[in-house]
């Protein structure tokens, strides 16, 4: 099982979709069948809670389903989601209780999937991450404002740099294009099957 990570407008679903073609089964983060995403963007205070244990009851499915298949991509982990429902809570969109509440179905279920095989964190710089935010062209996210998506990367950097539940490889996208760009594509992938590479040989050592 591998969980490509990163921030909103990385490219996770980008890659997801190539590592499908290398032979991956997908299990897509449910965002353009997500009946919440769009209000959240509109009303943060009111829709916060319910968005975020959407997305939980979500990843706990796929993560059940993604148990069973051999060679899983998810473009999202439920470590992230941990990390944006806390940013909620630091901000004021959500409640404390609501945060208790989400906080205890978040431990309730980490504690019944399975940690992925390699989790691949995506970095970028927040310009670059507005800009193909923009270029995506997603109604709802593009009023959102810099500061936002600047304390959004803040956390995901905070908590990736010391996330220690399975392996993890570190790639910085800034000046690659690895949907258009077939030598961006092929450094990934190449970075990739070497992170798998000596993951076996650690195991074999």
């Amino acid at each position: 099982m591998l969980i490509i990570e990163g921030v909103v407008g990385v490219g996770k679903s980008s890659l997801m979709n190539i590592l499908v073609e290398e032979g991956f089964v997908s299990f897509p983060e449910p965002v353009l069948d997500n009946p919440i995403l769009g209000k959240f963007y509109d009303d943060r205070k009111r829709y916060a809670f319910p968005l975020q244990v959407f997305f939980l009851a979500k990843r706990f499915e796929h993560l059940k389903a993604a148990a069973k298949v051999p060679n899983a991509v998810m473009d999202r982990s439920i470590y992230g989601d941990g990390i944006f429902a806390a940013m909620h809570k630091e901000s004021g969109t959500m409640e404390p209780e609501e945060f208790g509440v989400y906080d205890a179905l978040y431990h309730t279920m980490i504690d019944e999937v399975r940690k992925p095989d390699l989790l691949v964190y995506l970095q970028v710089s927040v310009d670059v991450a507005i800009k193909r935010i923009q270029k995506r062209g997603r109604d709802f996210e593009q009023a959102v404002e810099r500061s936002y998506w600047e304390k959004l990367n803040e956390k995901y950097e905070d908590f990736f740099n010391t996330y220690d539940q399975s392996p993890i490889l570190m790639i910085n996208v800034d000046h690659l294009d690895f949907e258009a760009n077939e030598d961006d594509r092929a450094y990934i992938l190449l970075r990739i099957q070497e992170a798998f590479e000596a993951m076996k040989a650690d195991q074999t050592a």
